[in-house]
């Protein structure tokens, strides 16, 4: 039976290529969604055999809890997806397609329950080879993020703002102190589509699901004084 591969993504070219890629490679069937609401109805509908899931989706303040597979409306970012389908299923194959290199994002997708992560500056041949692994049943990591990722075990720490940059330490204290996207943009002479950026990779990071969290890890850490 030809395998069933549900592509998460809300950026129409990205879904456009990976869609050609894998009709190239005749991997299986391949069923789009733009975002977490689709996501999840597909899932409910379609049952696929492997989810190739974008971690960067787009979030909302409304909809149906994360945890539960009930209809409704429900826009949220890919780990919260993710979440949802294993809270349904936690056997389902998901394998991350993302923008961030970070290993440490990478570890928190794989504790999360993903099977794989591939990044979007990966060679084309390393998707197809990720799916196929995935597919097979296995956990796919490349040599270079295994190697990261082994390293981060072996030097463990106490402080879990480690895992975030300097800027991104500087945007989290900035939060800290209930300064809004716009003025974090002016005080750091960058755009606001950054400040969200980074503030989405901070909560990604962190474990955090909303700002009012970041703001409470920002005064618990000392960030906000």
């Amino acid at each position: 039976m030809t395998p069933t591969i549900l592509l998460v993504d809300d950026h129409p070219v990205v879904r456009a290529g990976c869609q050609s890629l894998l009709a190239e490679t005749k991997l299986g069937r391949v069923v789009e969604a733009a975002d977490g609401t689709a996501a999840l109805a597909l899932w409910c509908s379609e049952r696929p055999d492997v989810v190739i899931l974008d971690l960067n989706l787009p979030r909302g303040a409304g909809g149906k809890d994360a945890g539960k597979m009930e209809s409704g409306k429900m826009e949220s970012g890919g780990m919260e997806v993710l979440r949802a389908m294993r809270a349904e299923n936690p056997a389902v194959p998901v394998l991350i397609f993302s923008m961030h290199e970070d290993p440490a994002i990478a570890a928190r997708a794989l504790k999360a329950g993903a099977k794989g992560y591939v990044t979007k500056n990966d060679a084309p041949e390393t998707l197809v080879t990720a799916v196929r692994c995935v597919l097979a049943g296995r956990v796919h990591l490349d040599h270079a993020l295994a190697r990261e990722l082994a390293l981060m075990a072996l030097t463990p720490t106490d402080d879990p703002l480690a895992v975030l940059t300097q800027r991104e330490r500087e945007i989290l204290a900035l939060v800290g102190r209930g300064l809004t996207a716009a003025a974090i943009a002016e005080a750091l002479g960058i755009s606001q589509k950054t400040v969200a950026n980074a503030c989405t990779q901070i909560k990604d990071k962190l474990g955090a699901d909303s700002t009012r969290a970041l703001i409470r890890i920002a005064i618990d850490h000392g960030l906000a004084a």
